[in-house]
């Protein structure tokens, strides 16, 4: 049995009278992608700020490390080591690929009383930097400044930055969104390297992708769980494949 690391219980977020996740459970564990799918509006991207503290939920409970997240503020869930990822790329682009990881691993060492060093001589931040960027391949382009990389090599950078603040989450929303085949091989093969040493949640469109690295996946539509299990449970759903995947996705053997 996998170690499970993260585990959602009852998540309800409103807006009024609008639930955007509505009674939602799941469990991330230690070595496996947990895929987050369903149309747009489904309430995903939700469901994840609910996890990383971006919002607080309306009712429900989040576990890790011993704590109940649920309410906690951004920073903290992430200085216990819950990382993420957003839909739009979010990166220093006049800054040098080695300065926006540095900048991340230098928020987990951080000191207060040491206002005239410079950031430079921090030995284990930069080397945390380094092994970040070595991990997803862009330990030669460390010098170039972000703007100059390709849409790929953004979010190569992104999570790279995610993995020197040192998480053992990962939420990763929709990383291959916009890029072409060869980016989105490299990304999805990062991902499951990932995997073997990190708790993922992927939230993601591309279905090829979604069951080349899932090991669990949670369906949802109308901010409610439709279906959740193992990968070959829920393609061989009726119910997931007439409300979203498709006779297509049905058919594809896993």
């Amino acid at each position: 049995m996998a170690e499970t690391v993260l585990r959602a219980e009852h998540l309800t977020k409103r807006f009024g009278g609008l639930a955007a996740v509505n009674d939602v459970s799941l469990e991330l564990c230690l070595g496996q992608v947990h895929a987050l799918i369903g149309p747009n509006g489904a309430g995903k991207s939700t469901l994840t700020n609910l996890l990383s503290g971006d919002l607080a939920p309306t009712s429900g409970h989040i576990h890790y490390a011993g704590l109940d997240l649920a309410g906690l503020a951004p920073e903290r869930i992430s200085r216990l080591g819950i990382g993420r990822s957003y839909q739009k790329t979010n990166i220093f682009l006049p800054f040098s690929v080695f300065e926006n990881c540095r900048l991340a691993a230098q928020s987990r060492r951080q000191r207060p009383w040491r206002l005239f060093n410079s950031a430079l001589g921090f030995g284990d931040v930069n080397a945390a930097a380094t092994e970040a960027l070595d991990v997803v391949g862009l330990g030669g382009r460390r010098e170039v400044k972000a703007s100059a990389l390709s849409h790929g090599e953004q979010r190569q950078l992104e999570i790279a930055m995610c993995l020197a603040t040192r998480p053992q989450v990962l939420l990763l929303d929709e990383p291959l969104a916009g890029m072409g085949p060869q980016e989105s091989q490299t990304i999805i093969a990062l991902i499951q390297r990932l995997s073997a040493s990190h708790a993922v949640m992927l939230i993601e469109h591309d279905m090829d992708a979604v069951f080349a690295v899932a090991h669990r996946l949670t369906v949802m539509v109308n901010g409610e769980v439709l279906a959740s299990g193992t990968a070959e449970e829920v393609r061989a759903s009726p119910i997931v494949q007439q409300a979203y995947l498709g006779d297509e996705h049905g058919a594809l053997d896993v």
